[in-house]
Formats: structure tokens, sequence, C-alpha cells
């Protein structure tokens, strides 16, 4: 009887580790969200590369880099001899994904919608991808509690507090600004931190100065480049001097986050995110049962 035992055991360990090895051993990943995810899940040791985007965590930086998610190069990618590459629909170019198709490497698109079920779907794809189904299964519950935690504080704040008026801007190259509009990650962001985003546009569009002054944010929310908290700021309104005429820019009301937390969906970071944006949309209102982190720089 005690034979049997072990043997079905040995025969239950020889099928996870034959199901270990037909999982892709050798990842690329274009997508800080997804990166990120991959890490949490227990695969970083699994990355061979990583696009621009996928900064944290730091430990990503010693990877091979693959350049920006929509402007892949198929030898740069292939050189790394990857099983599988991990990527939204915004990744690309097509005859890029097609190449690599054709050299054998699968291609894993996943979803950059900002809601639970998109996430859910990722975590799912992920945790089987990896052979840790549980962990994922774990991770998307504990992400849900923090939400839902976030979104009582928020409505216990509002009884009390109007929705500041939100204004989220974008630094693109050249310096242009744009406007997070509707059906964006930003825009997911503002209302479940508390806020009223302003913008009536879809997506991300360049924003004039007499529309900046115009809107009259309360708050303005900043996703810049290479610059930091304060510096960030500060290069900001010296750039865009109309700001420091809006109640936002008056008030001393400039956030600044990073923004590669717009990258790839709903990432780890983004619940610590909320909570600093809710910290800072109700200054005077307790953070108990609100946990953050500085997520704005």
């Amino acid at each position: 009887m005690r034979m049997k035992s072990l043997l079905a055991c040995a025969g239950m360990l020889l099928s996870q580790l034959a199901l270990a090895d037909d999982l892709p051993q050798r990842w690329v990943s274009a997508g800080g969200a997804f990166s990120e995810w991959v890490v949490a899940l227990g695969g970083e040791r699994k990355l061979v590369g990583v696009d621009s985007t996928s900064q944290y965590p730091r430990s990503l930086h010693n990877l091979p880099g693959i350049g920006y998610q929509r402007a892949l190069a198929a030898e740069g990618i292939l050189a790394l001899k990857p099983d599988i590459l991990v990527g939204s629909a915004e990744m690309g170019p097509p005859p890029v994904l097609a190449q690599l198709k054709a050299a054998g490497v699968r291609i894993e698109l996943l979803s950059a919608k900002a809601d639970v079920p998109s996430l859910q779907h990722n975590l799912t794809a992920l945790g089987q991808l990896l052979g840790n189904p549980t962990q994922a299964q774990a991770l998307m519950g504990t992400y849900q509690q923090r939400l839902q935690a976030q979104a009582a504080w928020v409505k216990q704040a509002q009884q009390q507090n109007p929705a500041p008026r939100v204004l989220m801007l974008l630094s693109h190259a050249g310096g242009n600004l744009q406007a997070a509009g509707k059906d964006t990650l930003a825009a997911w962001m503002i209302d479940q931190a508390g806020g009223k985003n302003l913008t009536e546009h879809n997506g991300y569009k360049p924003i004039s100065n007499e529309a900046m002054l115009a809107l009259d944010p309360q708050v303005i929310i900043f996703a810049g480049g290479k610059l930091e908290g304060d510096l960030a700021r500060a290069a900001l309104l010296a750039q865009n001097p109309v700001l420091a005429q809006t109640q936002a820019g008056r008030d001393g009301r400039v956030l600044v986050i990073d923004p590669t937390l717009l990258v790839g969906g709903l990432g780890p970071r983004v619940p610590d995110a909320l909570g600093a944006l809710s910290k800072a949309f109700y200054p005077s209102v307790q953070t108990a049962g609100l946990q953050t982190t500085e997520s704005t720089r």
C-alpha cells in the first residue's frame, strides 16, 4: 500500500515537472504593468528582456531592453531567444509581431483596459503560463479587497466634501502636453481616487493654454518624463506658465505621478497610487483605513 502511495506521488511529481517543462521559460514583456505582474507571480528569473516602460521593480533595469512597446524591432527580440512575448494590443508594429510569430515566438496579448474583469483575465492567463495559478488567484483577491476599501473611503470622504475638479496632463516628445480623457487608465484612476475628470474627449489629446484656463482645475496631476517630484513640478510650471493662473496652480495642488503607472492596465502599484491621490484630493479627511504609499512624487 505504501509502495502504491509512493508511486502515485512520484507520478504526480513527474507530471508536474513535465507540465513545467512545457511552459514558456524565456519571457520578454512589453508593458510596465505586465512586467510587474510577472515579477509578482514569481517569474522574474524567466524574464530575458523588457520594454522601456517596464521600470519596476528596479531590478528590471539589469535586463536587456527591447525599446518602446509600440516600436519594437524583431532582430533585437529574437537575439534574446524568447519563448514568449507578452504585451497588449498597443504592442507593435504588426509586421514585427508577425515576424516573431513566424520565428516560433508565442505572442500573448493581454488587456490594457482599466477594469477589474480585464485584470482578472490577465492574472489568470499569466498564472497559468507561469505555472502558478493559485498565487494569481490570491493576488487578485487581495487586489479586489484593496479596491473595495478604497471605494468605501472615497464614499465616506465625499459625504462632507465635493469631488475636486481634476485635470491629468501627460508630457510627450517635444514637451507637448496631452490631457487624459475618457476611456483611459488615467480617467479611471481619477474617478477611483474620488476626483472629477474635467475633460470630455476620448483618449489622450493635446490641450491648449486657453482650454486649460477655461477648465480651471482644482487639482492638476502631471505624469512626466525623467524628472520626479519637485523638479518635475517646477519644470511643468516653467514650461507652461499659464498653469499658475489656474486654481490648482494658485493653491499649489499640482501632483506628480510616475507615467509608467499608466501603461499596461491595472498594475500592482495602482492601489498605492490611488491611496496617495485620495489623500491629496481630500487633505482634511483622516486616512485611517486607506492604504497609501508615496506614489505621487
